[in-house]
C-alpha cells in the first residue's frame, strides 16, 4: 500500500510540472489570448493582460513564427504583420470590454439608478478611449506592411487582409470609437437630465 502511494505521489509530481512551461516570447502570449463564448469582463481583462504581455515581448526564433518565413522580407513583413494584429485585437478587446458598461438607452425608469448608471457610462467612456490609444499604432503599422504587399504570407492572409483594409479606409476603428463615444455622450447627458419627476 505504502508503495502505491509513493509511486503515485511521484508520478503525479512528475505530471504537474511536465504541464508547465516558461513564456518569453510574442507568439507564446498571443496563444494565451482566447475568446470565450460568454465574454464576461474579466475574460476581457485577462486577454487584454495577455495581448499586452505580447506587445512587449521579443518574437521567437523565425523557425517557430506563426507563419513560414523563408527570407529576411518575409520576417520583416510578418513582424509588422503580427503588430498590427496584436494592436487591433486590443482595440477589439476594449470595445468588449467598454460595450459591458455602456448603457445604450437612458430608460426613464433607470432614474432612481442614475448614478450608477453614470458610473458605468465612465467605465465604457475610458475603455473606448483606451482603444482609440491604439488606433494610431496599428496603422502605422499596417502602412509598413503594406509597403512589403509583394511579400507573400499564406499562413497570416487573415492578417494581410486587415492591413489592406486598413490601407483603403474599409476598417476605421478611429471612426466606429469616435461613433461610441458620440452615442455615449448623448446617453450620459439624458442621464444627467433625469431628476426626481423623471420616474
Amino acid at each position: 500500500m505504502k508503495k502505491a502511494l509513493a509511486l503515485a505521489l511521484v508520478l503525479l509530481t512528475q505530471f504537474s510540472s511536465a504541464a508547465a512551461y516558461p513564456v518569453y516570447f510574442k507568439e507564446q502570449y498571443f496563444r494565451l489570448y482566447h475568446i470565450h463564448y460568454i465574454q464576461y469582463p474579466d475574460d476581457t481583462i485577462e486577454n487584454i493582460y495577455w495581448l499586452e504581455q505580447a506587445q512587449k515581448a521579443d518574437f521567437c526564433n523565425p523557425l517557430y513564427a506563426l507563419a513560414k518565413i523563408p527570407d529576411e522580407k518575409h520576417w520583416e513583413r510578418y513582424r509588422y504583420l503580427f503588430n498590427m494584429h496584436i494592436e487591433l485585437k486590443l482595440i477589439e478587446q476594449h470595445l468588449y470590454l467598454g460595450a459591458k458598461f455602456d448603457k445604450q438607452v437612458a430608460y426613464f425608469y433607470n432614474a432612481p439608478w442614475k448614478r450608477e448608471n453614470l458610473e458605468s457610462l465612465a467605465i465604457a467612456e475610458t475603455a473606448y478611449r483606451a482603444a482609440l490609444a491604439y488606433w494610431d499604432s496599428a496603422k502605422a503599422w499596417a502602412l509598413k506592411a503594406n509597403e512589403l504587399r509583394w511579400t507573400l504570407l499564406p499562413d497570416v492572409q487573415y492578417w494581410i487582409d486587415e492591413a489592406q483594409r486598413i490601407a483603403t479606409g474599409e476598417l476605421d476603428y478611429g471612426r466606429i470609437i469616435e461613433r461610441h463615444l458620440e452615442h455615449l455622450a448623448k446617453v450620459r447627458a439624458d442621464f444627467e437630465a433625469m431628476d426626481e419627476a423623471s420616474y
